[in-house]
């Protein structure tokens, strides 16, 4: 399959802007990558004037979310602010000869990453982009939107916001009150965090030449994640009493199903035969309702703090019961309170080194050998797109039927989203060293099986 782009076109707002400058410590732990969402929409009639829908309504939409049309800028000690410059968003026709039914369950590999948008990182960063789109046609009829939004100008759910606002305008609907976004960011003010930390590294051997990374996609049915919280909820915590596990709240499917996986791809890791190898989970949080007093829904700006697990050993985690696993996501989750998330924000605006700082949370440790050769990642980062509202992005064509990550090109990381084809269970986009992902695979599946026949007897 080859996407061919065709056109490109620079959009900015279609009225006067506020021309400032926004700056939050929250947003300096973030990567000035883009983050790959895509969209796929069934054909329609219509699709011949679909492109300057597009452009009519994202330069509306860049009026109330002004600073998605600016760019970001270097300041001191390595930090930016967004510099709300008016210089626009970018928007690429392209087209495909493939029909849309060859992509399969849109994993996201080589094929469908030619969806989204190709980034240049080698200019300077003012001159970088904050949001591309790119429209692309299939023979079919059918398109898919493929989205790159910076994630140092904001975080998913507010990119949620901005895509629904947009999706409005593009049906020709009138914003309302909650549609309109907040921009203020000296809403979160300042008030040795492990989350910034270097994670562990691999030790042992190394990889030799085999450094391939495999991408998957993992569905699990709502019979499949009821088994997992039914096993993690019917056996107490080792440190618990019987009367304490009654007063527990009941696990999250996020919070089983993200146990479920650091488990499995440590089994899978495991094969490399080191059971001391140390291990955690990284997961990012949205902190606006976190935060006292709770920032309103419509700020937009990056709020998805950090925050990981204790570090455990590959043999520890899979000789105990999955609920350990699971009880460190949800204690992971549970440290970011409103004044957890103040003293991480002080911690940020201490700290000399920032790029030192993004790379250790974002990245996996660097575990090369003397001889240069990668030892491989032990880690693993989940990342909940459940509560996103892909349904509302529906620019006057049709809901898309699909939303899902465009690419993954980072080692050991997972997103979790509801099951896009007819909403019962849930899906997994997980991408893994080639050499670990079919005993992972294997895994994965056995021990839903496993674990619920255990927690019968």
């Amino acid at each position: 399959m080859v996407v061919c782009i065709q056109s490109q076109s620079i959009v900015i707002p279609s009225k006067p802007t506020p021309s400032t400058k926004l700056f939050s410590l929250c947003e300096q732990i973030k990567l000035r990558t883009h983050a790959p969402l895509l969209y796929v929409y069934n054909p329609h009639k219509n699709i011949s004037t679909f492109l300057e829908t597009l452009r009519k309504s994202l330069s509306q939409v860049l009026v109330i979310y002004y600073p998605i049309a600016g760019r970001l800028s270097w300041i001191k000690d390595g930090r930016w602010e967004l510099n709300c410059n008016a210089k626009g968003a970018i928007l690429l026709e392209a087209k495909c000869e493939a029909n849309l039914k060859d992509l399969g369950d849109f994993v996201p590999n080589n094929l469908v990453s030619q969806l989204i948008p190709n980034i240049n990182y080698d200019v300077p960063i003012e001159d970088i982009p904050l949001l591309v789109v790119q429209l692309t046609r299939f023979r079919c009829g059918g398109f898919t939107l493929g989205v790159a939004f910076c994630r140092g100008a904001a975080d998913g759910t507010a990119a949620m916001r901005f895509m629904s606002a947009w999706a409005k305008l593009a049906r020709g609907e009138n914003l309302d009150s909650n549609d309109f976004p907040c921009h203020d960011r000296t809403l979160l003010i300042l008030h040795l965090h492990s989350e910034f930390e270097a994670p562990p590294k691999w030790i042992g051997q190394d990889l030799g030449d085999d450094t391939e990374t495999s991408v998957v996609i993992m569905k699990l049915t709502r019979e499949q994640v009821l088994k997992l919280k039914k096993n993690v909820s019917s056996r107490g915590s080792l440190q618990s009493t019987s009367k304490d596990v009654h007063k527990t709240k009941p696990f999250t499917s996020f919070e089983v199903i993200a146990g479920h996986i650091w488990r499995c791809v440590s089994k899978a890791r495991y094969t490399r035969g080191n059971s001391d190898q140390p291990t955690r989970l990284s997961t990012l949080i949205n902190c606006r309702n976190r935060l006292k007093p709770p920032l309103p829904s419509s700020y937009v700006g990056n709020t998805a703090f950090p925050t990981v697990t204790p570090t455990r050993s590959f043999n520890d985690l899979i000789r105990k019961p999955l609920r350990n696993a699971v009880e460190d996501v949800r204690a992971a989750l549970e440290r970011v309170t409103g004044e957890h998330v103040m003293s991480a924000l002080d911690y940020i605006d201490r700290e000399k080194d920032m790029e030192l700082l993004r790379y250790n949370f974002h990245y996996p440790a660097k575990s090369v050998c003397e001889e240069g050769q990668n030892k491989g990642n032990p880690n693993l980062f989940v990342v909940s797109w459940m509560n996103f509202s892909y349904k509302e992005t529906d620019f006057g064509l049709g809901e898309p039927f699909y939303f899902g990550p465009g690419y993954m090109d980072s080692e050991g990381k997972a997103f979790v989203m509801n099951n896009n084809g007819d909403g019962d269970g849930i899906v997994v986009a997980i991408s893994l060293e080639a050499s670990f992902m079919d005993v992972f695979k294997k895994i994965f599946y056995e021990d839903i099986e496993e674990v619920f026949c255990s927690s019968k007897l």
